[in-house]
């Protein structure tokens, strides 16, 4: 049976008084769909959502909502002006006796509905939007980036909620778990073009990969023939000259629809460079403990952070996270407990809220200037890791365009704004890198990037994440922080964490289960073997292996050159003690596989 559309755009084209965004796209909703709408920074996903909520009007085209169809958008900067509350603005589309609402879904994404909007952060102004769209129950919900600023449990209980409704949704996000679990069709804004794939967006890289694949293959045949073609055109056509016009001509068509062809964004140019080595110990803290008046942000916390270590917290917003990584890093000072930082740290931040950027300052100051003396830069280069780079090329890296450099900050999205952050960050060398809630905003290649310039850095991370797929491809530590002063050390990232809770948990139901009955000691009465955690640490030792022997035989080829030594003692001091470190790294992972393998046969 057809399902009906709940919306239909026709031969939609829009201009902002310069190239087209979209030009005669075309795309329709219907019911029950559940969309993933994908494309890079600024390809035009939250104006394309915008032309859908009927909030900008397009130049040419039809926008189609069958009649009694409700659509709902969640706005990501919402206006509140003439409301109290944040319960207020919630609720103002709601009769009163379906107030109820806005309480069950404030308990789910935590915000609270009495809180005044002139004292709301952003973030919980946007999470009242998103309960706002939730409550009111529309046919057709868009929603743009509503995982921002919510943390794993609410993201959890969102996720929850939109498996469970029978109302379509486009959305716009950059957490592949939720895109995963969540989307079964996916429009995809490439050069302002919509491709639409009735697969969710679990299958969406291989499809783009083929399209790109196959759009380059078309495109080298095409240049080949161009060649040929104008090969024929000097050597071949002055004998036949009135016969072969028609040739001619279909030449300077083929160089005229070559040149129209839009060339694909790049990716920005990240790199890191990791600075002088640190000492093994980075950070250790001894009984770490620290409570705000009746609130206990953590007790007894014990941790060591060595060179290479990438940490990640996580647990629900408010609960002290920052405030325990303040305290690493020497900023504020516990009740109780000590901590000690290592030797030759460099510590680069990138901060959620994005406090290094002044909303006034040009794109061009903000890298040559000082942002927290409001004192904007003269020179017209940066230092790049040591190297002066023209301000304007160093800001193509991270793919802002000339146009940009002298527009002031406030005007960048979000996603611009993160990649801003990103080249300020990246310009100096670091070998200690603590990044709070650094996915926001940003796109699914760039955080591909990310993700492999942190896999690639010597340095040691510090890192806050609610994206789960993130934690999982970054973290080889992860500290879950509960409430009340609870923080438990986990090995790996997200699901690991998750398996291992799941494990302590269901061990002690068994304990609590048996204890009456024991009559021998516990550890006879543990099953002999390996445990969930030890065993999946004995299938992803081998890849470890396999990968830390694969660097030691780069770093022995890198150090074979005899001129290493005298033209580059510094990379060659470097590279030594990369070496060193990669071998005790290979020792401890060989021995630790020998004696989980003795176990696993016992």
């Amino acid at each position: 049976m057809a399902r009906a559309p709940l919306l239909q755009l026709t031969d939609i084209s829009l201009t902002f008084g310069g190239d087209p965004v979209f030009e005669d796209l075309s795309a329709i909703v219907q019911e029950g769909d559940r969309v993933a709408l994908v494309g890079r920074n600024g390809s035009g996903k939250s104006t394309l959502m915008k032309v859908m909520a009927g909030l900008i009007e397009a130049d040419k085209g039809d926008r189609v909502i069958p009649a009694g169809v409700t659509v709902g958008y969640m706005e990501q900067d919402p206006t509140m002006e003439g409301f109290a509350t944040l319960g207020d603005y919630a609720a103002s589309e709601l009769d009163e006796a379906e107030r109820y609402r806005i309480e069950m879904v404030a308990e789910g994404l935590k915000f609270d509905p009495a809180r005044p909007v002139e004292t709301a952060s952003g973030g919980e102004r946007r999470r009242a939007a998103l309960a706002k769209l939730m409550a009111e129950a529309p046919e057709l919900m868009l929603l743009d980036e509503p995982t921002n600023h919510l943390d794993i449990e609410a993201v959890q209980w969102l996720e929850d909620q939109l498996k469970n409704i029978k109302a379509g949704y486009v959305l716009i996000s950059h957490d592949r778990a939720f895109l995963r679990s969540l989307t079964r069709a996916t429009l995809w804004i490439d050069r302002g073009m919509v491709r639409r794939q009735e697969t969710g967006f679990d299958g969406f890289e291989a499809w783009r990969d083929k399209i790109w694949e196959d759009e380059d293959v078309a495109l080298h045949k095409m240049d080949r023939k161009i060649k040929a073609e104008a090969r024929w055109a000097v050597e071949g056509i002055s004998a036949r000259r009135k016969r072969n016009q028609g040739r001619v001509r279909a030449l300077q068509e083929m160089r005229a629809d070559r040149a129209s062809v839009i060339k694909r964004q790049g990716t920005a140019a990240l790199q890191l460079d990791s600075g002088p080595v640190s000492g093994k110990k980075v950070i250790e803290a001894r009984g770490l403990t620290k409570a705000f008046d009746d609130k206990q942000i953590v007790k007894g916390l014990d941790l060591l952070v060595q060179r290479g270590d990438r940490v990640a917290f996580v647990g629900p917003n408010g609960v002290g996270k920052t405030t325990v990584i303040k305290m690493l890093l020497g900023q504020e000072a516990p009740d109780e407990g000590s901590v000690s930082l290592g030797t030759n740290l460099e510590v680069a931040v990138f901060d959620q809220t994005r406090a290094q950027l002044d909303p006034e300052m040009t794109l061009w100051d903000s890298l040559t200037g000082d942002p927290e003396m409001r004192v904007g830069g003269r020179a017209d280069q940066v230092m790049v890791r040591g190297n002066p780079k023209h301000v304007v090329a160093y800001l193509k890296d991270f793919l802002f365009d000339e146009g940009q450099a002298r527009a002031p900050v406030k005007s960048l999205s979000g996603g611009e704004k993160a990649r801003l952050l990103l080249a300020k960050l990246m310009a100096k060398p670091s070998n200690l890198l603590v990044l709070d809630e650094p996915t926001n905003d940003l796109d699914i290649e760039t955080l591909d990037l990310l993700q492999e310039l942190l896999d690639n850095y010597d340095g040691t991370v510090i890192l806050v994440s609610h994206d789960r797929d993130f934690l999982d491809r970054v973290a080889t530590t992860t500290i879950a922080m509960e409430g009340n002063g609870n923080a438990t050390v986990y090995a790996g990232g997200w699901s690991d964490y998750l398996a291992q809770r799941g494990e302590q948990t269901k061990q002690d139901k068994v304990e609590k289960a048996e204890k009456p009955k024991a009559e021998k000691p516990k550890a006879e009465n543990r099953k002999s073997g390996l445990t969930f955690t030890e065993k999946h640490r004995l299938e992803a030792l081998p890849a470890e292996i396999d990968k830390l022997t694969a660097e030691i035989g780069k770093l022995e080829v890198l150090m074979a050159d005899p001129e290493l030594f005298t033209k580059q003692p510094v990379k060659f001091q470097k590279a030594t003690e990369a070496l060193v470190q990669r071998q005790d790294a290979l020792a401890a992972a060989e021995e630790e596989w020998l004696l989980l393998m003795e176990k696993s046969e016992a």
